[in-house]
């Protein structure tokens, strides 16, 4: 089967239904795993969604924070969600496909504006939840499975406007980028992004307080793909729909996506 899945952190799926619909429509991804969807699951607007054939979710809400949700055209089952870091956030759903394909779908923690845990409990939370999550992915590894979702750091060079400029910035820190490493090498995860686009500037987030976004372009690759090395050879088309940041009252995101031959 070939399977194509987007990430997309929509900072509120009530708000921005319309563009979840936008996305739908156009690109007709197989898959679509939201992030801080801002509601509880049941206020989720299912109805419009499922008219576009999209009648299968698995979703972890919660009133006006955070929220995961894996939207889907294909049969899923729900595969769990886990409290890393015991926050009582909903950052994490997992749904398993029929093919036995697992796709796990994180909003970690943004971390505050103060790369520093004595002075930012923020900070301290997200390197907590990587921590946790790195030790889940070392005593049980995963195989057949994709990982995606608004990890809120931009691991490398390419993947910031201005590398120097933001190593004491939240989201590119040298401690922020090991943390993810560690977890990334824990299940051994292929970041597929950048397995098909090895090199360049990439950015998948611009700020809100740049109105001048696209021309400045002062972005970061804070959004995700990984596969487990059994199916990541299977990925190919990635891209970021940079078009999806213009659009009327957008998410400060764009949808990023990959395509499997599984």
């Amino acid at each position: 089967m070939t399977l194509t899945i987007a990430t997309w952190n929509i900072n509120s799926v009530r708000l921005r239904e319309g563009l979840v619909a936008r996305l739908l429509r156009d690109e007709a991804p197989d898959v679509l795993c939201l992030q801080e969807c801002k509601s509880p699951v049941e206020n989720i607007p299912m109805q419009g969604f499922r008219a576009l054939g999209y009648g299968h979710i698995v979703a972890r809400g919660q009133k006006g924070y955070n929220g995961v949700a894996i939207i889907s055209r294909l049969p899923i089952m729900d595969a769990g969600g886990e409290d890393f870091a015991q926050l009582g956030h909903a950052r994490h759903v997992a749904a398993r496909l029929e093919n036995g394909v697992t796709i796990h779908n994180l909003y970690v923690p943004a971390g505050g504006d103060i790369p520093d845990r004595a002075e930012n409990d923020k900070f301290g939370q997200k390197l907590d939840f990587l921590t946790e999550l790195r030790d889940r992915f070392h005593w049980q590894r995963p195989d057949r499975a994709i990982l995606v979702g608004d990890l809120n750091i931009a691991p490398r060079e390419d993947d910031v406007w201005n590398h120097k400029a933001l190593l004491k910035i939240v989201s590119h820190t040298p401690v922020e980028v090991e943390h993810l490493e560690a977890a990334r090498e824990a299940g051994t995860w292929v970041d597929v992004t950048r397995q098909d686009i090895p090199a360049g500037p990439l950015f998948s987030w611009w700020s809100y307080r740049s109105p001048e976004w696209d021309t400045a372009d002062k972005g970061r690759r804070l959004d995700h793909i990984w596969a487990t090395p059994d199916i990541a050879p299977a990925a190919h088309g990635s891209r970021i729909l940079r078009a999806a940041r213009g659009w009327e009252q957008p998410s400060d995101h764009a949808p990023v996506f990959a395509t499997f031959d599984l």
